[in-house]
């Protein structure tokens, strides 16, 4: 599992004392405000900023790092990914990154059949949506209800669901042909 995770993009400055626009791809404001720091550049060479404060704004974090006091300062991180460090974010029981859950296997919880792997999950409702691409390429959308999933496995790569009648392969469930 990767050390650094995306926290957002740097997508204008705001204000004229250092302040930056972050557009969140994590749980928001309130999810880059309980950081300590963010890192920015790439793996290997990443450079630690302190977060001084984080306001949410319109959907966007507000934020102040440490030794970003103008917006001359602030306009070189335009443009550019925030990270933070996984070691940092406290996730409630029953939470998992994104990055996590991409790439896992997909399998029915009954008899193991495997359906394909993750390859996004999106939150446009009450609840996450898990794209799954299947072994033929077919993409699926599936809801990520505790109905529909039995375990969720990040650490060894796998999750396991309860499929509806219909949602893989033409109607098949458990891999028995109704």
């Amino acid at each position: 599992m990767k050390e650094y995770l995306e926290a957002g993009e740097i997508v204008t400055t705001h204000g004229v004392m250092g302040e930056m626009k972050l557009y969140p791809w994590c749980d928001g404001a309130q999810f880059i405000a309980k950081l300590p720091r963010l890192f920015f550049g790439k793996e290997g060479a990443y450079k630690e900023l302190k977060i001084l404060s984080v306001r949410e704004q319109k959907g966007m974090a507000l934020v102040k790092l440490e030794g970003v006091s103008s917006i001359d300062d602030t306009r070189a991180y335009i443009r550019k990914v925030a990270y933070f460090k996984r070691s940092d974010a406290q996730l409630p029981k029953g939470r998992y990154f994104i990055a996590d859950m991409i790439g896992c296997e997909v399998v029915d919880a009954e008899t193991g059949k495997v359906y394909g792997k993750i390859t996004d999950v999106t939150h446009p409702a009450a609840s996450d949506i898990y794209e799954i691409e299947t072994p033929n390429g077919e993409k699926v959308l599936f809801p990520a209800v505790k109905e529909f999933v039995a375990h969720i496995a990040p650490e060894d790569g796998v999750v396991k669901i309860n499929p509806i009648k219909g949602m893989f392969d033409g109607g098949e469930v458990n891999g028995d042909e109704n």
